[in-house]
């Protein structure tokens, strides 16, 4: 394999079919000199990390038309982010969004840090959204490894040791096909064939630009690779949340900033995340029955349970509620309790 081959085939490839999105400034646009937002590009990183690009696009365009620059988010209250926020999961990604936008402006007047070790010293920052927004704004020939990117490396060189086992030779690999020309423009190229062609099932090695260099392709284990280890079962919790409603108010609660859900909304709850507190007042609950919700690390039951109630509660207050500011599980405990959509 000639590895100045594989990205001289990828950026062609990429001039001609790379993917349109709202962050990303065109190859032919970024030739004529127009050069992409850090802002942008960090956002969709942060936002893309375990999520599709198919579920992030609204999220992005609302929170770039909410707050157009870094300096917009880092003075917006936390409260109204994490709304915003509502839906996409895994919301410690949201805290730091906010903890890095704060630094940028606290620390650097507003502007990102044109380097992966720059970017890196932020908080919230990992290895692969430091190198992809030095790569993708700055040109650094920094090796951006996602999860396209392993499963392109993996079948390209044919490399058989399972994940995660294998995640240091495959930044190894993809450092050896870098460029120092186009870095940025070659991350994202690998990043779209990932997505679009050598996908997880079934890779189009037809169609590939790599085709006759992919190893895993000549001796057709494309499709098999890569290899990964067995995961262990996840448990299963089983917990309560209590849904009480007085007129056309529902009790609520800010969940403390650390832990699963921080920061956000919810219905007060209990035995599946560590607390005990029980109902939030004495009533008549009904029992509705479960919802279920998969988080990172285990599975959850969730009972939901329902009164009408003018008690004032032990925890949380009543309010108005728009049901799209809650996090997912919380959504379901609200369909599950209101399936009219309007708590009466």
């Amino acid at each position: 394999m000639r590895d100045a081959e594989v990205s001289q085939r990828l950026l062609e490839w990429y001039d001609a079919a790379a993917r349109v999105m709202p962050w990303r400034v065109p190859p032919a646009a970024k030739a004529a000199g127009m050069r992409p937002d850090p802002y942008r590009v960090w956002m969709s990183e942060v936002m893309l990390q375990q999520t599709t690009v198919a579920a992030v696009t609204a999220y992005f365009q609302r929170f770039t038309s909410r707050w157009p620059t870094v300096a917009d988010l880092a003075a917006a209250p936390d409260a109204e982010v994490m709304a915003e926020w509502a839906g996409l999961g895994y919301y410690a990604r949201a805290r730091n969004l906010l903890a890095c936008a704060r630094a940028v402006v606290r620390h650097h007047g507003g502007v990102f840090p044109d380097t992966a070790a720059g970017m890196r010293a932020l908080p919230g920052v990992g290895p692969y959204t430091a190198a992809a927004v030095a790569a993708i704004c700055h040109d650094e020939p920094a090796v951006v490894v996602d999860g396209n990117v392993e499963r392109v490396m993996a079948r390209l060189f044919a490399l058989e040791t399972p994940l995660p086992t294998a995640k240091p030779e495959l930044v190894r690999l993809a450092a050896t096909v870098t460029p120092d020309q186009r870095p940025g423009d070659y991350a994202q190229a690998v990043m779209d064939l990932g997505a679009t062609i050598c996908t997880p099932r079934k890779p189009a090695c037809g169609i590939c630009p790599l085709l006759g260099l992919c190893a895993a392709q000549r001796l057709g284990i494309a499709a098999e690779l890569p290899r990964k280890l067995a995961k262990p079962e996840k448990p299963v919790r089983q917990g309560v949340a209590w849904v009480a409603r007085r007129g056309d108010q529902v009790l609520l609660e800010r969940r403390a900033e650390r832990g699963l859900l921080g920061g956000m909304l919810a219905f007060p709850s209990d035995g599946w995340d560590g607390t005990t507190h029980g109902a939030p007042f004495e009533s008549d609950w009904r029992n509705l029955g479960a919802v279920k919700h998969t988080f990172t690390h285990f599975h959850l039951v969730l009972q939901v349970m329902l009164a009408s109630t003018t008690a004032n509660p032990q925890r949380g207050e009543y309010m108005p509620l728009n049901p799209d500011d809650l996090p997912t599980l919380m959504r379901k405990a609200y369909d599950l309790a209101f399936p009219d959509k309007t708590p009466r």
